[in-house]
């Protein structure tokens, strides 16, 4: 029989703890665990069961594991995924690909140098939902795209963070909710031109973020507008986006699944509740990266098409602190 490839789930937080947990249930992976805090380990094998463990980073690579899945804070993304590309693994990492855009660059270069499989968890790939609204703007079901809006409240994001990152790194919003730009690229296959970004901080709440609100305003180079809100107040959260286009328009409540449909030409709105549980998402982007490792498949978010949500992200940060429109630069 043959022997099953080793996975090491890199980061033993809430999001590495899922992982880990969905990957056991696989029969073709052996799934271990890698985290310099013992006690972030002993937690999570308490939590998962008995696994192989690993406190050191460069240690575990030496023992040549076949996959490597990062989800380790921010800041280590480029250098993990580097290192690991050049120890020989298959890498997915958790978004976003960097902190920095001059950082994430570099894993372009890396990758010239290998003939690694690199992707990176932009999971709302695989929501049903989002998928349905790609299909029917693909399709031409909306017409011609004329605005798109995301709004994400979550307070709760602060609350069930382990590091409490958040309150000690700047933009630590648009990190974390780097989805948006990446959906954007993804379901429109077009980059903004430029970004209007105004945001706040100094929120009377126990757990703190700068900014802890955020708007951005993305203008394109045809008649599309985009506009996302972030904000670590609201709670429980909310999570919706809407595209609007010259035949119709959908609304997707992603805090209750809720989609809603309005055509143009008809006064009624047709609603239905997208079925889905939220493992699912994650065992398909687990899926999508094995059928690309055994060649089945291409990449779902290659390093190319990932840096382009960093792009808006810094462009994004720097139009806040300057409170200027910023041409986006793409690489």
């Amino acid at each position: 029989m043959a022997l099953k490839k080793r996975i090491i789930v890199v980061g033993a937080g809430s999001i590495g703890k899922r992982h880990a947990r969905l990957l056991s249930k696989r029969n073709d992976v052996s799934v271990e665990l890698c985290d310099p805090d013992q006690n972030a380990l002993d937690e999570a094998q308490e939590a998962l069961g008995m696994m192989v463990t690993h406190n050191s980073f460069e240690d575990m690579l030496s023992t040549e594991p076949d996959m490597v899945l990062i989800a380790s804070p921010h800041q280590l993304h480029v250098q993990q995924t580097v290192r690991a590309l050049e120890a020989g693994a298959q890498v997915l990492c958790e978004k976003p690909m960097s902190d920095k855009l001059a950082s994430a660059a570099t894993v372009l270069k890396s990758l010239k140098e290998t003939d690694r499989i690199l992707s990176y968890g932009f999971s709302n790939h695989f929501n049903p939902g989002m998928i349905r609204i790609k299909e029917a703007i693909d399709k031409g079901l909306l017409g011609d795209i004329q605005y798109i809006h995301f709004h994400i409240g979550t307070y709760g994001t602060l609350v069930n963070s382990r590091s409490r990152y958040q309150e000690k790194t700047e933009g630590a919003l648009l990190m974390d909710y780097v989805h948006q730009p990446d959906l954007l690229y993804w379901i429109l296959g077009k980059n903004p031109i430029g970004v209007s970004a105004v945001g706040s901080s100094g929120g009377k709440m126990p757990l703190k973020a700068s900014p802890d609100a955020i708007t951005l305003l993305l203008d394109y180079d045809d008649t599309i507008t985009a506009s996302i809100h972030l904000n670590y107040l609201q709670y429980p959260d909310r999570y919706h986006c809407e595209f609007v286009g010259t035949k119709g328009w959908i609304y997707y409540d992603l805090s209750g699944n809720i989609m809603q449909y309005g055509d143009a030409h008809k006064e009624s709105v047709r609603s239905e509740t997208i079925h889905f549980e939220r493992d699912s998402i994650y065992e398909a982007e687990h899926q999508a990266f094995l059928d690309a490792v055994a060649g089945k498949r291409s990449i779902e978010s290659p390093a190319n098409e990932a840096i382009q949500s960093i792009v808006v992200l810094e462009a994004a940060l720097k139009s806040w602190k300057t409170k200027t429109r910023v041409t986006l630069e793409h690489i």
